[in-house]
């Protein structure tokens, strides 16, 4: 693969800087050697600094956030867009007109089916020819696509934690495609920002309850990426539950196995694909724990095997706002300018 080679600064812009995300990519850029945040986008917070905003940031940065200008984004070479799904769907192909690369947090550039995309997120897509064109940002998977690409569409939080434990198991046809049950647990952050009574402290403290059950958004994002990485189609039954925790996502996958493998063979097969990541740590015989990942861009993967009934259980453990959101843009980031791949991120 070619690596492009860094420029000196990188201009950026942060849309939807206010948001969880929004503020974990403010925090990490501004101590990043090759990125200039340039702007920083926030319609509901315009006017406020974002030291005051991000208390330990101050003498650091004297950015103030500002409503959303495409002449003000188009200064830039790059944007994040942190934005809920839906509300990045007018701003994207105007910054794309402006020659800016664009990494998109959201979900609405993942899914190459305007009608899947329909379905499961309840609106029209506007711009379904930049479908094809997005690039799914799954670093440790598409490095190469990603460093040539002007649309990065970041994956998702739960698909991060499932799509990595499973694509090597699905690569060597060491799992049954269509066994898989996936039970993720996240916390309350992954649900953006604004408040909701259901997110209540009161409501979520001393219970986990699952929801969205068969109708997740990120459902037809596991199994289309499955597929297209591993080449096998792929049927996932999966459950996401809501933990009373500010931050972290951790994920069960149970799947019966097509040829019998120990434990050692598959560590081997984990350390054969993930050995020289960077991010990827394998839990030799323990399990993952979140508060081991929290604040990082880290996923933690273990795993076991029932010998008698042939199963496997892999179970994975990131940080949804670094790994599952604003970490990994990042690493995008650093791949397609070709900067190191943990800049801004150790």
């Amino acid at each position: 693969m070619r690596k492009n080679t860094p420029p000196e600064r990188v201009r950026v812009s942060i849309l939807g800087a206010s948001g969880y995300s929004g503020q974990e990519l403010l925090s990490r850029l501004t101590g990043h050697p090759g990125a200039e945040i340039v702007h920083a986008f926030a319609q509901a917070s315009a006017g406020t600094r974002v030291d005051d905003l991000i208390p330990s940031l101050k003498g650091r940065t004297e950015l103030v956030l500002e409503p959303f200008s495409i002449e003000s984004a188009a200064q830039c070479d790059a944007a994040f867009v942190a934005l809920p799904s839906g509300e990045a769907l007018e701003a994207v192909p105007r910054l794309l007109e402006k020659d800016v690369t664009v990494i998109d947090l959201g979900g609405d550039f993942r899914l190459k089916d305007a009608s899947v995309y329909e379905r499961y997120y309840g609106r029209r897509h506007p711009a379904p020819e930049l479908l094809e064109r997005a690039v799914y940002g799954l670093t440790e998977w598409n490095r190469r696509a990603i460093a040539g690409a002007d649309l990065i569409a970041n994956p998702g939080c739960y698909p991060t934690s499932v799509l990595l434990p499973l694509l090597p198991l699905l690569k060597e046809a060491i799992i049954d495609a269509e066994s898989i049950s996936v039970s993720s647990m996240s916390g309350v952050s992954g649900a953006g920002r604004s408040a909701t009574l259901e997110l209540a402290f009161a409501e979520v403290n001393e219970s986990v309850r699952a929801y969205k059950v068969g109708v997740h958004q990120h459902l037809p994002e596991m199994s289309a990426y499955c597929r297209a990485f591993s080449g096998v189609p792929t049927t996932l039954n999966f459950v996401a539950h809501l933990l009373p925790i500010t931050r972290g996502i951790y994920s069960t996958m149970f799947a019966r196995l097509k040829r019998e493998h120990d434990v050692s063979a598959l560590a081997a097969t984990f350390e054969r694909y993930y050995g020289n990541e960077p991010f990827v740590r394998l839990l030799d015989g323990r399990v993952p724990e979140i508060k081991h990942v929290r604040n990082t861009n880290r996923v933690d993967i273990g795993f076991t095997v029932d010998l008698a009934t042939q199963q496997v259980t892999v179970l994975a453990a990131i940080d949804n706002l670094v790994k599952g959101a604003s970490g990994q843009a990042i690493q995008n980031f650093n791949v397609r300018y070709g900067f190191s791949e943990s800049e801004g991120l150790a």
